[in-house]
């Protein structure tokens, strides 16, 4: 009797704990009697914001900072942070270290064909094909096919793209010469540079992204093969093109000496907008530089020269140009959703605050004169507005290169050679078309 006394009282103890613990108000109970808990799930917290990273080679204060906080701004859950790197060899290995690492860069800029088709193979860029909410062709024109790779786009091109000759006019009115014509050749280019040289002023300066541009526009046109398949970088253009340049190095005295220009590093635009040139082969990037009149004071106007071509004969002349400034996203990103909906914001309107420094939009969705007016806003007499429209927004016969890396890498150390009187021009083509028929090999 005393035993099952003793279980019947355990028993209700149990039970009464029990129930007294359901009911409780303790830390995995309900306070609030029958109603449910109102607390949120953890499905339910708000999605964390996600972090871009965008690098590009134009100076932050340029534009780039300009455009990530309007769209900052628009778009609270994304947020992108512009990264500069240098669009030079050391500049594009930072960016490919951070490509592969898929930490660090999750949309980037192209601005050469070449370095764009090194990072496919590599894997680093998305194919645009798999993603059908954007014609490339239709927003972009024709221009735009210029960049596909084995048919696809593996990114955005984003601006109307082109190499030309800066002119300084007073330097030109002085010398009694009218701006070139478009069809001028590097025979009138160096007659010119002759005439316009003075103590302390070159007749021409060349800015190293635009050094290879009558070469490149040559082969273009004449194909980097010959008939037979073997290579065209021995052909009797580009040796045409070479000798006129040495001697306006070492005989005119008109333009640095190639071995001056790279052991000084010549700020090439600065000496330009100060006076210290009166021709200078850039592209567009100079405007950001001669709009800034308090950091590049300068009181003369501007006018604008086509690309030359070698000689008069030469009529398959191709220009540099067509679209460029090309966005791609990182295969290796985690937040490619994001960056796909970046990159179209960009390209159809977003980059608008980059035209002040020359970086007119290719998209329809942009209005060109819009963008020419930011563009020139300000300093509109600065400029031969005539000689602008006729270069910079003319309709020529354009391309892109497309020459592996390493077969342009191996035509400037070819090139170098001569330009430092350290082989002829014969040996630098034979040497030039040789390591580039191996390379076809």
């Amino acid at each position: 009797m005393r035993r099952s006394k003793w279980l019947v009282t355990v028993v209700c103890f149990l039970i009464t704990a029990l129930v007294i613990g359901g009911c409780s108000g303790g830390a995995g109970g309900n306070t609030n009697g029958n109603k449910p808990n109102t607390d949120p799930a953890p499905t339910d917290k708000p999605a964390e914001k996600v972090k871009l990273k965008l690098w590009g080679a134009v100076p932050a204060e340029a534009g780039p900072q300009a455009v990530v906080e309007a769209w900052n701004a628009e778009n609270p859950d994304i947020e992108v942070e512009y990264i500069r790197f240098v669009n030079d060899d050391p500049g594009n290995l930072k960016l490919d270290t951070a490509l592969m690492t898929g930490q660090d860069a999750d949309l980037y800029m192209n601005y050469q064909l070449t370095r764009l088709q090194k990072r496919v193979d590599a894997g680093l860029a998305v194919d645009l094909s798999t993603l059908t909410d954007y014609k490339v062709d239709e927003q972009m024109g024709p221009d735009a096919a210029q960049w596909k790779i084995a048919d696809k786009y593996y990114g955005l091109p984003t601006k109307k793209n082109m190499a030309f000759i800066w002119l300084n006019k007073q330097k030109l009115d002085e010398a009694g010469l009218p701006v070139p014509p478009i069809d001028w050749t590097w025979s009138d280019l160096q007659q010119y540079a002759a005439k316009l040289k003075k103590d302390n002023v070159y007749g021409l300066l060349q800015h190293e992204a635009a050094y290879t541009a009558t070469l490149d526009g040559t082969i273009a046109g004449l194909g980097v093969t010959k008939a037979d398949g073997t290579s065209n970088f021995d052909n009797p253009l580009w040796k045409q093109n070479f000798e006129i340049l040495h001697n306006m190095m070492f005989k005119d005295k008109s333009t640095p000496e190639y071995s001056e220009q790279l052991t000084s590093k010549m700020p090439v635009d600065t000496m330009f907008l100060k006076g210290e040139a009166a021709m200078l082969t850039a592209g567009e990037f100079i405007f950001r530089n001669a709009n800034n009149l308090k950091d590049y004071p300068h009181d003369f106007q501007i006018a604008f020269a086509a690309i030359p071509r070698v000689n008069k004969e030469q009529t398959d002349f191709k220009y540099p140009g067509g679209l460029g400034d090309v966005l791609s996203i990182n295969a290796k990103s985690k937040n490619q959703e994001a960056a796909w909906k970046f990159a179209q914001w960009y390209a159809d309107g977003g980059m608008l605050p980059m035209a002040s420094g020359g970086r007119i939009p290719s998209s329809k969705s942009v209005d060109s004169k819009q963008a020419i007016d930011l563009m020139l806003k300000g300093v509109e007499d600065k400029y031969d507005r005539e000689s602008l429209n006729n270069v910079v927004f003319g309709k020529f016969e354009s391309f892109q290169l497309s020459v592996p890396q390493q077969v342009i890498d191996a035509r400037k150390e070819e090139f170098e050679k001569y330009f430092l009187n350290k082989q002829d021009i014969d040996t630098t083509l034979k040497n030039m078309a040789k390591r580039h028929q191996e390379f076809i090999k």
